[in-house]
């Protein structure tokens, strides 16, 4: 069968009976002939070798229109056309040729792409673009620019940003997500612990494995603790940031009671210890949403990796102090870091000396040193009471609730977020640290609670509840500090009653006890209602002697 012109809407002798969508596009002069998989307008639907010996039977033997034909075969009338078209440009004819198998029809009616003519355009080194991707500042668009000016020839903007995506694809997911350098750490938990054994004991106790990966160069960090409480929660967030020589922008840590307190997806509240060490290092911290990996999907990478790399290698290793297994982990810790990436050039120490080291912030001064947060209420005498230990602030505070921060050896009063005291810290029970300057005696508050007024209201119940507060006021070296003690001896009235109380007072004076403890317990065992004891008489020296030693003997200028 001779060949059809392409410059014409119809073909002669019936064989189409309307003009193809790419006959159009062939008169236009939008494609070329011969059309390729590569080229031109593809057909709707790609039917199968047996449906186009089908449809050319019936079109081209039995005769039948194209709307017939596709309803025969079940395909589009352009699907019929398309096909028809290819055909006759094939050469093709019915009956088709014996020898013709449906490979060798597939390929004259689909024809392989021609070579490009033109030499091919400079690809850009994709593992190159995506590591300078993670430093700060830079864009997809600078590396193209910096591209085309090495490459005139090169891919335009649109392309080079497809191959890359495409390129990209084909990297593995944890490497996937993309962080700016030195912008956030990841730190968690290793769901494997490790066994140590006490040496004198023999008893075997678990060590919780700390994990801590920066996101632009998956640098990791790893330590084994004795817990996951705060201390050693804090404690590994500070030797981590030594380790790296530097703090990043944010923290992505897990829910963990020890960082959140209270985990919500729009406003977490954080731990206040862990809230003061993002103070003192300067880094926000952002918590992963609850029962969502993905949000910190580096240091789930990470834990998974030093399970494989060092847990897995230190398995047969006995351990019998947590120093010996820190130890162990450093030495793997190293290894890790510095072995090859398989689908980027260089490591992890590498990548962190390039990208995230110079992107740090630097460290304070100090390193961060541990401490807890209580809330204490200001009693009238000035002072708040921790661990059983009174510790005074200005007394303007009085009633006042505020933030106690405790260090190993200070304690430091917040009100407001601004300091109002700091003392040392004692554990002493039941005693007094106070400042002279926290109790102005022109304060108001300070004069509503004065020892004249406390004594008045003592003397209220009776003479002797007001020489025992007289007493106990006069024997500690402020006043203020017998406040709270005068308090509960006046309030034991509303358990008792003022009689009760006032022969407590009676009995305490004869025994010299004045404290509200002392009170306190005479009450509780009736000793208030039984008789006072008997005052001993003093029993004169039997005979006058040189010899014998008066009561004033030791009075006396001159004795021992």
């Amino acid at each position: 069968m001779a060949d059809i012109p392409r410059n014409k809407p119809a073909i002669r002798h019936g064989l189409l009976s309307e003009p193809p969508a790419t006959q159009v596009l062939l008169n236009l002069g939008i494609v070329s002939p011969p059309f390729t998989r590569g080229e031109g307008l593809m057909p709707a639907e790609r039917v199968t070798m047996r449906k186009i010996k089908d449809l050319l039977r019936l079109k081209w033997a039995c005769g039948l229109s194209n709307r017939q034909v596709a309803a025969s075969c079940g395909v589009a009338r352009s699907t019929v056309a398309e096909t028809l078209y290819r055909a006759t440009a094939a050469g093709l004819s019915w009956p088709l040729p014996e020898e013709l198998d449906d490979a060798q029809l597939e390929t004259r009616l689909y024809p392989a792409a021609p070579s490009p003519t033109s030499p091919p355009r400079a690809m850009p080194d994709w593992a190159t673009v995506h590591q300078e991707l993670t430093r700060k500042g830079v864009t997809l668009a600078l590396l193209w620019q910096e591209y085309k000016a090495q490459h005139p020839d090169g891919y335009q903007y649109s392309r080079f940003c497809d191959l890359y995506g495409a390129w990209r694809a084909t990297l593995d997911r944890c490497l996937r997500q993309e962080h700016r350098a030195g912008e956030k750490l990841f730190v968690d938990y290793a769901g494997q612990t490790v066994p140590v054994q006490d040496r004198q004991t023999g008893t075997i106790r678990q060590a919780q494995i700390f994990v801590a990966v920066l996101g632009a160069s998956s640098y990791t960090y790893a330590e084994a603790t004795w817990t996951q409480t705060l201390p050693d929660w804090t404690g590994s967030h500070v030797r981590a940031f030594a380790f790296l020589g530097g703090v990043p922008e944010i923290l992505v840590p897990d829910n963990l009671r020890s960082g959140v307190t209270k985990a919500c997806r729009y406003e977490p509240e954080l731990n206040p210890t862990y809230a003061d060490l993002a103070r003192h290092y300067g880094v926000a911290v952002i918590p992963a949403r609850v029962r969502k990996p993905r949000d910190k999907a580096k240091v789930e990478a990470g834990v998974l990796l030093v399970e494989r790399w060092i847990l897995a290698c230190l398995r047969h290793h006995p351990f019998f102090s947590l120093a010996e297994l820190n130890t162990a982990i450093a030495a793997c810790l190293d290894r890790l870091n510095r072995r090859p990436f398989k689908k980027l050039p260089g490591c992890r120490q590498s990548q962190f000396e390039a990208v995230d080291r110079p992107a740090l912030q630097p460290l304070p001064t100090e390193p961060y040193v541990y401490a807890e947060w209580r809330i204490a209420r200001v009693n009238i005498d000035s002072h708040l009471e921790v661990e059983g230990h009174y510790y005074s602030v200005p007394s303007a505070l009085v009633h006042q609730a505020l933030d106690v921060r405790l260090t190993a050896a200070t304690i430091e009063c917040f009100y407001k977020g601004q300091r109002v005291a700091s003392h040392m810290r004692s554990a002493e029970r039941g005693r007094h640290t106070t400042v002279t300057a926290h109790l102005p005696s022109a304060h108001q508050r300070y004069l509503a609670w004065s020892p004249s007024r406390l004594i008045q209201w003592a003397e209220t119940v009776g003479p002797a509840t007001g020489t025992v507060v007289a007493e106990l006021l006069a024997r500690r070296p402020h006043p203020e500090q017998g406040y709270r003690s005068c308090l509960g001896i006046l309030r034991l009235e509303r358990t008792y009653s003022a009689a009760r109380l006032e022969a407590a007072c009676r009995r305490a004076q004869v025994l010299e006890a004045f404290t509200y403890k002392s009170v306190q317990s005479i009450l509780q065992t009736g000793l208030d209602q039984q008789p006072l004891p008997e005052p001993v008489p003093t029993v004169p020296l039997p005979h006058a002697h040189d010899h014998l030693r008066g009561t004033t003997y030791y009075q006396q200028e001159g004795g021992f």
